[in-house]
């Protein structure tokens, strides 16, 4: 039987102890392992004529230092909860998508250095972002705030539900309230032409009809969590522009991994990444967990 786990990637920047904090106390409240993963970014086609002269060898150590560093920032906060470390070598994203395969959560951070450089400029974190067979967590920002509400983009697609469920649980076991926000951008009447944002037109009955499409996948999570206090935002403004401006008041973001609507393209295209470089408290790109191939 599979022990529900978090899988949490370091990197020896200084920013990365707060990733290692927040997945700590993730596992705590969901009674979950943890599994505190560093990866050592090495080439064996690039470095096969050093490796006799013991560059291998003194950069595992290192790496190794790294982990169990890491660790101990997680046994910390968290004692416990029951936390493993593994150092891995090889390219960072193919390890860690490796590693996610049996991981029901995977956090990483938005910048680091080392096997992490530039995480969230380059492809690394995409990868991560769209390909992980589970949902993953970027922690950035404030990543260490418990106060405000959890939000969450509700849109029209299919996984609308299982976003919904993440972000209602997310906000229960954390005790605080939740933004429900939904956005789309109004059709601009040929006789504006390009001088109206659209943003900015009145269309008070498709408002009405978006804020009650929004209140019925709503209802049957409040019923579920009625502890729960929730407010609900329509805009016309943009999914990233609604979702990286509410991040400055909440503790954690929830948006699907793919989308129609609210997050189109959701992490596949600008909304995501524009979510993932920007948003001031952790997102979390939530999916159904894929089992293994």
């Amino acid at each position: 039987m599979r022990t529900p786990t978090i899988v949490v990637a370091t990197d020896g920047a200084a920013t990365g102890a707060a990733t290692v904090r927040w997945a700590a106390l993730e596992a705590a409240r969901l009674d979950m392992r943890l599994r505190v993963v560093h990866v050592l970014d090495w080439d064996w086609n690039t470095a096969r004529y050093e490796f006799d002269g013991g560059s291998f060898t003194v950069a595992r150590s290192l790496a190794e230092k790294v982990t169990a560093a890491a660790a101990a920032t997680a046994r910390a906060v968290a004692p416990l909860v029951e936390i493993t470390e593994v150092t891995l070598i090889g390219n960072p994203a193919a390890r860690l998508l490796d590693a996610a395969d049996t991981a029901d959560l995977l956090v990483f951070g938005s910048r680091g250095h080392g096997g992490f450089a530039g995480l969230l400029l380059g492809g690394v974190s995409q990868r991560l972002a769209t390909h992980a067979s589970c949902p993953v967590v970027v922690v950035r920002g404030r990543a260490d705030t418990t106060e405000g509400p959890v939000a969450v983009g509700v849109d029209d697609s299919d996984t609308s539900e299982h976003v919904l469920s993440t972000a209602f649980a997310a906000a229960a076991g954390r005790g605080t309230g939740l933004v429900a926000i939904r956005t789309y951008l109004p059709a601009v009447p040929l006789y504006y032409g390009y001088s109206v944002p659209a943003a900015t037109i009145a269309t008070p009955e498709q408002d009405t009809a978006e804020r009650t499409r929004l209140e019925e996948q709503l209802a049957p999570w409040r019923v579920k969590y009625p502890d729960v206090a929730v407010e609900t935002v329509v805009s016309h403004d943009s999914a990233a522009g609604v979702l990286v401006g509410v991040s400055h008041g909440t503790q954690l973001v929830v948006v699907g991994s793919r989308g129609h609507g609210v997050v189109v393209g959701s992490l596949l295209g600008s909304t995501g990444l524009q979510l993932l470089h920007h948003a001031d408290c952790p997102v979390y790109v939530d999916r159904p967990r894929k089992e293994p191939r």
